[in-house]
């Protein structure tokens, strides 16, 4: 039987973590971020199923060979994910194996479903500093501001779309408090609005998930890469870590993480079914 852990007993699932996977799930089980978490035991787990706070995937932690919660799996997901999935308005279940064993489990448990497969990549930073070659101009109407309490709260109404950036920090944090505390951001203005953003998504001991967006009108022109940058510098000043995770056939986000200096740390897969 799969069952829900209340939030007090993440720290159970601290021994199934690959230490050497998704920064994601350390994130979830140290308490940092939002998510939700499905086990075979409760009292002490083996095997569990990781919702992400931002609805954005499903890890798969712990034993891939435990026949039982296997077995459950595709009656769970039908009759207690995929109604409260649904009522979020989500189309697709998406499944991620905390480590590469998960894979030929994942294929075979969902093998009556349609499933995709996309490949995604991870870059860590290997190096010390940032070259300041990797610089990219800016024109003069264009500035970069540090996310901060004073520009969140926008009491002085400088910036006109300041939704864009409540909305996308609130869907990885539970508060802005929690950010302010635990997370990096910078943003790029153009003449009132954020055009631009990067900030910490997840974040793990010392280790930051970026996060990255751009107004499909202003892509193309560097400014992510300009946030991207001045929060990995950031990062490091701070002691920090960057962790960078996107699509291999997402070339624009590949080329910032590499121009920012950051390498590629390992490759995975992600399982993708419709939600029926």
């Amino acid at each position: 039987m799969i069952s829900e852990l209340n939030h007090n007993e993440f720290y159970k699932c601290k021994t199934l973590i690959n230490d050497e996977g998704h920064l994601e799930v350390k994130a979830i089980i140290e308490g940092n971020n939002r998510g939700r978490i499905f086990v075979d035991h409760t009292d002490s787990p083996t095997t569990g199923l990781i919702w992400l706070g931002n609805h954005d995937g499903f890890f798969f932690i712990g034993d891939e060979g435990n026949e039982e919660f296997n077995h459950d799996l595709n009656e769970f997901i039908d009759d207690v994910i995929f109604p409260e999935a649904k009522e979020l308005g989500l189309k697709h279940f998406i499944a991620i194996g905390n480590h590469s064993g998960w894979d030929q489990t994942i294929e075979r448990i969902f093998e009556q479903r349609p499933m995709n497969v996309s490949h995604q990549s991870v870059y860590k930073l290997r190096k010390s500093q940032v070259k300041e070659t990797n610089v990219p101009p800016i024109e003069k109407d264009y500035n970069v501001f540090q996310i901060c309490r004073e520009l969140f709260e926008n009491k002085s109404l400088t910036i006109e779309n300041i939704d864009f950036l409540h909305s996308k920090l609130l869907e990885f944090w539970s508060s802005p408090e929690d950010f302010f505390q635990k997370g990096i951001g910078y943003c790029v203005v153009h003449r009132k609005r954020i055009v631009s953003l990067c900030f910490s998504g997840f974040v793990a001991e010392n280790t930051h998930a970026l996060d990255i967006e751009t107004i499909e009108t202003y892509q193309g022109n560097k400014l992510a890469q300009r946030a991207a940058r001045s929060v990995v510098k950031d990062c490091l000043d701070k002691g920090m870590k960057p962790y960078w995770d996107c699509e291999e056939a997402n070339t624009p986000s590949n080329a910032i993480a590499r121009k920012i200096g950051l390498e590629n740390e390992f490759k995975y897969l992600v399982y993708i079914f419709p939600i029926e």
